[in-house]
């Protein structure tokens, strides 16, 4: 049983870092949601526990880019089926082209992976079901040099967190738990589910 703020926010912590690094985590693919009400499962690549950040993948032509630069409101929804533990958390979106944290994400990323950013943009229409991918890149690893036109595509986006609450579903009674940011400290408190 939870019963000491200190100790939810340090679980949200721990909950979050696994879920980056850890694919098989539960919490590892949220759900995302632009200010534009918005809604996508996307993976979760990695938390910055000291500035408390998200890290999300993205194609820069994908629409939700827009609603993000014209408004950076978001929230980003997580859930445990096992532990009984969902995580709410709402803060401001940053999308980032070409800088050392977007270099550094494509460069650790497989080329498997950055193939996806080599084909039609996310909702571009078609006659018929596709991956968008070009027809030489289905279920290929596209080479290095196969991968240049992609770079231009891809991007990072960061989610800074400003809320946070979270809810333990227990039949002898749901525990709730909310966090505001002021400045580099967490505000707590405890709230009825």
């Amino acid at each position: 049983m939870f019963d000491d703020l200190d100790e939810v926010r340090t679980d949200l912590s721990n909950r979050l870092i696994r879920a980056a690094n850890d694919r098989k985590a539960p919490m590892h693919t949220p759900a995302v949601v632009t200010s534009d009400v918005d809604a996508r499962v996307m993976v979760l690549r990695a938390f910055d526990q000291k500035t408390w950040t998200l890290r999300f993948h993205t194609d820069t032509r994908a629409p939700k880019v827009g609603s993000i630069e014209d408004d950076p409101r978001m929230a980003v929804l997580f859930y445990d089926k096992g532990a009984k533990i969902q995580i709410r958390a709402k803060g401001r979106g940053q999308i980032l082209r070409d800088t050392e944290v977007t270099k550094s994400a494509w460069d650790n990323g497989s080329n498997f992976a950055r193939r996806c950013y080599l084909g039609a943009g996310p909702g571009t229409e078609s006659d018929a079901p596709t991956s968008g991918l070009p027809a030489q890149f289905e279920g290929i690893e596209p080479s290095d040099e196969d991968l240049n036109p992609a770079w231009d595509n891809f991007a990072v986006l960061l989610v800074s967190l400003e809320e946070l609450d979270w809810l333990y579903l227990a039949h002898t009674g749901h525990v709730r738990a909310q966090f505001r940011r002021r400045g580099d400290e967490w505000q707590g408190r405890w709230v009825s589910p």
